[in-house]
């Protein structure tokens, strides 16, 4: 006579499975966010271009969007998108000429 399966624990290995898989997701977005630099942007603002990204319906800008991203992903060395004038001078360490001296 077989065994009888155990549904309970089956479903309790797929909810842990699937929990693992959204953990992996949410950490590999974070990553690609700071890896496009798109991490000094304010959360507002990068909350508000993808909503606006996620409502588009043109194909075209989707298509060329999706070429952008795939030529992000097959640089060999792979560079934080370039930062605005503003935002370097506000990384850039003060310097009074003490350094010089």
């Amino acid at each position: 006579m077989r065994k009888p399966r155990d549904f309970d624990s089956e479903l309790r290995a797929l909810a842990d499975k699937a929990k693992l898989l959204k953990e992996r997701r949410v950490r590999q977005l974070g990553e690609l966010v700071i890896a496009s630099g798109a991490d000094a942007l304010e959360a507002d603002i990068l909350a508000g271009a993808l909503l606006g990204a996620a409502a588009i319906k043109d194909a075209s800008v989707k298509e060329e969007w999706r070429k952008t991203g795939a030529a992000f992903f097959q640089r060999a060395e792979r560079k934080p998108a370039p930062r605005s004038e503003q935002q370097r001078e506000s990384t850039l360490p003060l310097d009074d000429g003490a350094a010089s001296r």
